[in-house]
């Protein structure tokens, strides 16, 4: 098959479209991390951000949440996967203390 650069582009993006799409629907499958599961209160992850333990966590600020995270990929309402909970979703209104700000 020969294939220029435009059409190489073309299905590249299409593709990587169909990848995000997958992802965003595994999200809406996968069930919802618990916040008593062992890496979640080892990363103080809670499913409300302002629930957060501010005096154990010390480097949670206001206005920080999953959905501004760099390891979520999901809707900025509802729920998303996380990079450290593989299978599991997380919301989009959480915190945990492994937060890194979208760039």
């Amino acid at each position: 098959m020969n294939m220029n650069r435009r059409t190489f582009v073309i299905h590249s993006l299409a593709g990587s479209a169909a990848l995000t799409l997958a992802s965003l629907a595994r999200a809406a499958d996968a069930p919802p991390v618990a916040e008593t599961d062992p890496q979640a209160v080892a990363l103080g992850y809670k499913d409300d951000a302002t629930k957060a333990d501010k005096v154990k966590f010390p480097k949670y600020a206001a206005g920080q949440h999953c959905a501004t995270c760099q390891l979520y990929q999901g809707p900025a309402t509802g729920r998303g996967n996380c990079a450290l909970f593989p299978a599991k979703s997380v919301a989009a209104a959480g915190w945990c203390s492994a937060y890194v700000k979208k760039a």
